[in-house]
């Protein structure tokens, strides 16, 4: 459990990503809101609080021993900058760069971006390539763990389901998956487009342990993915929450998946975020 000084910094932070993630897709008038709001906790408390990775580490012997993050739901990457832009991977000027030409922060994460380790984005295959790096890991006897954050319209492709039947037939107890389930993705609702639910069970049949959470709960996130790190199999953690997290009128709004806002409604969707 947080103390409750960490969780009042966690929620600082939280609410500075939010007004980041609005701020970045207004300035460059093309961007992923939704998505990248319900995930906000989610990579806030993993990030600062329980992966292991460093950017002073990137000609230190430790590089090798990092943590690995795989961003399967790329259209997200606002947040994901801002969290490493927090951690001093790039300096917080540069996410006003955010989809602009020549910029290193493209709307879908590239590796020559800091603190980017594989380029994701065409969905459903985010679990693929983060299963790949467990299984190297495991044959370099390395201890790094790899954290893959995946949205929950993917999860109807197939290749995520293979995906998790190889992580469970290659042992991998190395490898955690977070789902952002959040019930809405481009076209509507997840259980109109092609139902997931009773999804933790769907998931428990691969013979993965899952954990379900309020993912926008922070002292729940954290100790989700303490216990998680701890357990010897794949790990799946649930994460129930709001699209649009934060501001009144996205919540809940398949709409703002993938629109920028007009000043209007920058300027009362900031005021909602001060």
């Amino acid at each position: 459990m947080l103390s409750e000084n960490d969780v009042k910094n966690l929620e600082k932070l939280c609410k500075e990503n939010r007004r980041n993630i609005l701020k970045m897709v207004y300035n460059a008038q093309s961007g992923h809101i939704g998505g990248a709001m319900s995930s906000v906790e989610l990579l806030t408390v993993l990030y600062h609080k329980c992966m292991n990775v460093s950017p002073k580490w990137t000609k230190s012997p430790d590089f090798n021993n990092r943590d690995r993050f795989v961003l399967s739901k790329g259209h997200a990457s606002s947040i994901l900058y801002s969290v490493l832009a927090q951690l001093g991977f790039f300096p917080k000027d540069e996410l006003m760069t955010f989809r602009l030409f020549g910029s290193r922060l493209q709307g879908h994460p590239v590796p020559f971006c800091p603190g980017i380790d594989v380029a994701t984005g065409s969905l459903g295959q985010g679990l693929s390539i983060a299963c790949g790096m467990a299984i190297g890991l495991k044959l370099d006897k390395n201890p790094a763990k790899v954290f893959c954050l995946m949205g929950d319209g993917e999860l109807q492709e197939g290749s995520v389901w293979e995906a998790f039947m190889h992580c469970t037939h290659a042992k991998l107890d190395n490898i955690i998956a977070i789902i952002d389930r959040n019930r809405l993705q481009i076209d509507g609702c997840t259980e109109n487009v092609k139902s997931l639910d009773n999804l933790s069970d769907k998931i428990k049949a691969f013979n993965w342990d899952v954990i379900e959470i309020d993912g926008h709960d922070i002292n729940a996130v954290y100790c989700a993915i303490e216990r998680a790190k701890e357990i010897n199999k794949p790990v799946a953690i649930l994460a129930n929450t709001v699209k649009g997290k934060g501001v009144s009128f996205m919540e809940n709004n398949a709409g703002w998946h993938g629109k920028a806002p007009n000043k209007e409604d920058f300027e009362k969707a900031l005021a909602e975020l001060e």
